[in-house]
């Protein structure tokens, strides 16, 4: 019987042996330790520090700009206000000045006189319509 347990076990099988699994890959991911030194926050602290108070820097220059602006504004419209009174003024000094009344007592007082008749001169034959005559005076 060993004799043939023998040539049982030498002969070919009828069946493969299972194969070994093949080797898995090493893993991709791994521990890593924590570093020995933490790092500070006090740089990042300050970068925010330092952007805040240049926030609220540039709002209160602003605020001011713009406090400045309408305040500069407010004067220009009083002096455009002014301006425009002091318009309105002297139209109607001009309005009061250029009626006939007023222009017959200043042409008076420059010495002129009235005309006691008007006359026109015709260009296209050169003759006199009207009945011009010397003013008197």
């Amino acid at each position: 019987m060993s004799a043939q347990a023998a040539a049982r076990t030498g002969a070919a099988r009828a069946y493969p042996l299972p194969s070994r699994p093949a080797a898995a890959p090493p893993p991709r991911l791994r521990v890593v330790r924590a570093p020995a030194q933490s790092r500070s926050r006090v740089p990042f602290v300050l970068a925010c520090m330092a952007v805040l108070g240049g926030a609220l820097l540039t709002a209160l220059l602003l605020n001011t700009q713009m406090a400045s602006l309408a305040f500069e504004r407010y004067e220009l419209s009083n002096d455009l206000g002014r301006l425009r009174q002091d318009r309105m003024d002297l139209v109607a000094q001009h309005d009061a000045r250029s009626s006939p009344s007023q222009l017959a007592a200043a042409a008076r007082a420059l010495g002129m006189v009235e005309a006691n008749g008007t006359g026109w001169l015709r260009l296209a034959d050169g003759s006199v319509q009207g009945a011009p005559a010397p003013a008197g005076g």
